[in-house]
């Protein structure tokens, strides 16, 4: 039976693959069978001649009987496509410019979306690797109720945590994780990696198996102090240690304890992948003891942890969900039972729990930066369409060109089905050549496109990777089908009698109707794309032009890690002063201050009082600072009134002063003098601070929030003795001098303790992304977008000349002028391209209303951003239009009316 099916496989394929010989074995079998029969008739009595006419009669016509033999192979239709593959191949390697260009556009269209797919997937598709039960697990996002806002947190501490793991009854499991920056290493090897702390059952979530010794478990995650055991990523395993196999066992100080290595992770594990891969793992209880040696069982105020929660089988989503609020409630008064001054009343905060999507991109919590990207990947959706129409216009043109080959072809017999199977067959070769281009393409884009989007992010698919080769092979497929369509159906619509009468001369002079609606298509849809880049474009220079209320370019912030040296809050106090002087000591430094906080990076807040005021709390959010005398220098913040901090103000045996910010001035007293005003800090029994100044506002957690109001302490008043940072400022750029301003303070430092140097730009470069994002993929896809159109514009124009040379020849030689033919042959295209951009701003003004969020201080119907789109639009159009027109105006009449 084998032997059979592998002899009628091996026949087929030889069908296919060598038909010639088999041609002249059917043929050599054929004259066979007629010798042997005429040989029979002879024997009969029939003369040579005689017996082989009768022999044929018999036998039956030998072209019939060799395709009825071809249609028993039951390779025909395969035969067919392989003969149209040959043809198409011929044809467009005799046009080599032609099929270069149009290969190209397919590239570019296809490449973008594969591109933005594999950042798409990675954001809000696919699942972390090894993760078990997808559908079942879920993030858990916490909602409460504040100064009557509802506000949404995915972050939970250590004792609400366990609240909740306690306190449900429906699901099989709920984990806690946090990845944090933490000083690995001793002595100069030391570095800071991303550290991954994970409760006991975090692994157990996922199918994969230690590369070497086992996991975190729940044994090594036991309250308040758990083991000091740690998980190595593969890739730091590999990368600070060789890969060595003789790990397990070996000592590593991470933070200020020494945790003990059990277990390697296997290659591709990334936890939960949410952006940087973590180094390494380790149990949730020791990290926290690392990071703060106390019991954080019963603390409800050192939040940092997220949740992540499976449901039991059989359980649906709103069930959990009613199942985690009632435990979210009792939670709540249990802090309030402990901490009475901590949380507002349970029926005031309505505290309640969403159980989301397990990728942190697509929950409630998500950054713009999602939206961002969905909104690309339907821009790079309308490039490929771009691109189509491009292709499908100089399909057409082609097509118009070869009206008297494809007559002839129809004249002789071949079917219009058959036809129509050729072009699609050339348009799918083209857009397959292109897709094999655009993952080129895609592999050198997309490592700057991921950039953008995925900033930290190292455990992207590669250019192999199945899910981004299914995406390719659709585009492909649809850019083919989409290309090839409107010159299918041009074919079925010939008419070969008179293709056949006008013979080589001119093809019709005006534009089909077919070319004119896809050429208006391209320029609307470019229309809207160079919209959309025009307003991102606006946005971000918006934002760019914003006063944050401080410098941003010259200033570092300097931030202290004891790493378990023991200092007593003076010796801190004196370790942070001999900091700031060693700052001052290093050339090009203007002034350096202490600061507890830091405008984009953390803040702090206490309860405020002022007199005739109810709740300050309500008027907005204020937020503590604390600096030396120095301290609005070093930021760059103005005093608009009074007076800043003095040396005389920072003593901590001195009176209470304070400085606020220009809001919060007016909403504490608003129209009167703030100066010499009364203000207690933390209770209403606290020492009355008195306002001294009043600073220009500064941003602290974003560009557009007008409740956010601070006010400022001198460094000695400030409660918790030390500040664990510092702001030094340099005469110029900052960020290149980074590095030798950590190893002079460096130097400062005791012990195992060391100090990072982080430029004051790095923190305000992330909340500026999606808008700097935004706007380099909007005016990349939007320009790619326009040349398409305008080399497409140019293409086709330059085909309709070559098609109408012998008509110009004609209309020269009678007397047209040059700017006659000029306008001839420029003025149909350039007035489509108009209709295009009419129609095209009317679709834009619609869509960009959807983007509106995502804007800065920027209207979706800024009248500037549309005349220049329209004006940028036209003006390529009349550059496409000029190269082949000004060639037409300079055409020979005496050639062109020889020519056929």
């Amino acid at each position: 039976m084998l032997s059979e099916i592998w002899s009628d496989v091996r026949y087929r394929l030889r069908a296919l693959f060598d038909r010639d010989a088999l041609e002249r074995e059917l043929d050599a079998e054929l004259r066979f069978h007629l010798e042997r029969e005429a040989e029979r008739l002879e024997r009969a009595g029939l003369s040579r001649d005689d017996a082989m006419r009768r022999a044929r009669a018999e036998f039956g016509r030998v072209d019939r009987v060799k395709e009825a033999s071809r249609r028993a192979r039951g390779t025909v239709a395969l035969e067919s496509v392989l003969h149209d593959l040959r043809i198409s191949v011929r044809a467009l390697s005799a046009s080599r410019g032609f099929t270069l260009g149009v290969v190209l556009t397919f590239a570019l269209g296809i490449g973008v979306n594969t591109t933005m797919f594999g950042v798409v997937d990675r954001l809000l598709l696919r699942p972390p690797p090894f993760l078990r039960d997808v559908p079942r697990v879920h993030r858990v996002y916490m909602k409460s109720v504040r100064d009557g806002v509802e506000r949404t947190h995915d972050a939970t501490s250590i004792a609400r945590y366990l609240d909740l793991q306690r306190g449900n009854h429906t699901l099989s499991s709920l984990v806690a994780f946090d990845t944090w920056h933490v000083a690995v290493g001793e002595g100069e090897a030391t570095r800071e990696l991303p550290v991954a702390a994970v409760s006991g059952g975090f692994f157990a979530l996922f199918d994969a198996r230690p590369a070497l010794g086992r996991f975190i478990t729940p044994q090594d995650d036991r309250m308040p102090t758990g083991t000091p055991v740690v998980v190595l990523g593969d890739a730091y395993w590999r990368a600070a240690l060789g890969a060595r196999r003789d790990v397990l066992g070996r000592q590593l100080r991470v933070g200020r304890m020494l945790f003990t290595v059990v277990g390697v992770a296997p290659p591709g594990f990334v936890g939960l992948g949410d952006g940087e891969v973590p180094a390494m793992y380790t149990p949730l209880a020791a990290f926290a003891w690392n990071a703060r040696p106390e019991d954080h069982t019963r603390d409800y105020h050192w939040q940092w942890p997220q949740l992540l929660a499976t449901r039991a089988p059989g359980v649906d989503v709103a069930t959990a969900q009613a199942d985690l609020t009632a435990a979210l409630a009792r939670s709540w008064l249990a802090r309030n039972a402990v901490e009475p001054s901590g949380a507002s009343p349970v029926q005031a905060a309505r505290p309640r729990v969403i159980l989301g999507p397990v990728q942190a991109s697509r929950g409630p919590a998500a950054g713009p930066e999602s939206k961002v990207a969905l909104w690309v990947s339907g821009v790079a959706v309308v490039v490929l369409l771009v691109a189509c129409a491009n292709v499908a216009n100089l399909l057409l043109a082609r097509g118009m060109a070869r009206r008297r080959e494809i007559a002839l072809r129809l004249a002789i017999g071949v079917s219009r089905g058959r036809l129509v199977r050729h072009l699609v067959t050339e348009s799918a070769l083209l857009a397959a050549a292109g897709g094999v281009v655009a993952l080129v393409v895609a592999r050198w884009g997309g490592t700057a496109v991921r950039a953008l989007f995925l900033p930290n992010d190292l455990s992207g698919p590669g250019l192999g990777d199945g899910r981004t080769l299914l995406a390719t092979l659709a585009a492909t497929a649809a850019a083919a089908l989409a290309a090839g369509l409107a010159p299918a159906l041009q074919a079925l619509r010939s008419d070969v009698s008179d293709a056949l009468r006008a013979g080589g001369r001119d093809a019709d002079a005006r534009p089909s109707r077919a070319r004119a609606v896809l050429l208006v298509f391209q320029a609307t849809l470019s229309v809207v794309l160079l919209v959309g880049a025009g307003l991102f474009v606006r946005s971000l220079h918006n934002v760019q032009r914003v006063r944050l209320g401080f410098d941003v370019e010259p200033v570092l912030v300097v931030s202290e890690f004891m790493r378990g040296v023991q200092l007593s809050v003076p010796e801190r106090v004196r370790l942070e002063q001999r900091l700031v002087d060693a700052a001052r000591a290093i050339p090009g430094v203007v002034s350096a201050s202490p600061a507890p906080t830091v405008p984009f990076w953390g803040f702090e807040g206490r309860p405020l009082f002022v007199a005739g005021i109810d709740s300050v709390s309500r008027l907005g959010d204020f937020t503590l600072q604390a600096g030396n005398a120095d301290y609005f220098r070093t930021l760059g913040t103005r005093i608009v009134r009074g007076r800043a901090f003095a040396a005389t103000d920072d003593r901590a045996d001195g009176p209470p002063v304070t400085i606020v910010s220009a809001g919060m001035a007016r909403a504490l007293w608003p129209g009167r003098d703030p100066i010499g005003r009364c203000v207690r800090i933390g209770a209403d029994t606290a020492p009355c601070a008195t306002v001294i100044g009043v600073a220009e506002d500064i941003r602290l957690d974003s560009f557009n929030d007008p409740r956010e109001y601070s006010y400022y302490v001198p460094i000695a008043q400030y409660d918790f003795g030390a500040a664990g940072m510092a702001l030094v400022r340099l005469s110029g750029e900052a960020a290149g001098r980074a590095e030798s301003v950590r190893r002079a303070l460096q130097r400062v430092m005791p012990g195992d303790a060391y100090v990072t140097v982080v430029p004051m730009r790095e923190m305000v470069a992330p909340r500026m992304r999606s808008w700097r994002v935004g706007a380099t993929m909007f005016v990349a896809l939007g320009g790619l977008a326009l040349a398409i159109a305008g080399i497409g514009l140019y293409g086709l124009i330059a085909y309709g000349v070559a098609q109408r040379r012998r008509e110009i020849g004609v209309r020269v030689a009678l007397g047209a002028s040059r700017a006659h033919v000029l306008a001839l042959v420029a003025r149909g295209p350039v007035r489509l391209v108009a209709a295009g951009v009419v129609l095209g701003g009317a679709i834009a003004l619609g869509v960009a209303r959807g983007v509106t969020g995502l804007l800065f201080r920027e209207s979706p119907a800024d009248p500037l951003v549309y005349a220049a789109v329209a004006l940028v639009l036209l003006a390529v159009s009349l550059v496409a239009a000029a190269v082949p027109a000004r060639a037409a105006s300079r055409v020979e009449p005496t050639i062109a009316l020889r020519s056929d």
